[in-house]
């Protein structure tokens, strides 16, 4: 069994608090809390993206946190904002959403 590192499990969770709190400092001025209500699939291709993007190295530590945020964020940008559009576009690996697998 593999386990998630510590450094990856303490970006997500940070990247998640500052989504659900309304303060990412890459969305300010933007009104999306109310997203996660009325839109959940918006917000699940934050995370697809954010995750998507995100490399780490062979002991697990996160190479490229903040570019991963800025893809993820830049998307909720877009989404949001009629004016604001994404640079460069997105790539087809950035945006799948992968399925679920259980054991």
């Amino acid at each position: 069994m593999t386990k998630l590192s510590n450094a990856f499990s303490g970006c997500l969770r940070t990247f998640a608090y500052f989504m659900a709190s309304g303060t990412h400092y890459n969305l300010k001025g933007v009104d999306y809390l109310s997203l996660y209500g009325e839109e959940p699939s918006a917000i699940e291709m934050v995370f697809a993206i954010y995750i998507n993007v995100l490399e780490l190295d062979e002991e697990g530590n996160v190479l490229n946190n903040t570019y991963a945020q800025k893809r993820a964020t830049d998307y909720l940008k877009q989404y949001c904002l009629n004016d604001y559009t994404v640079e460069p576009e997105y790539e087809n690996w950035e945006i799948e959403l992968h399925g679920n697998t259980y054991p």
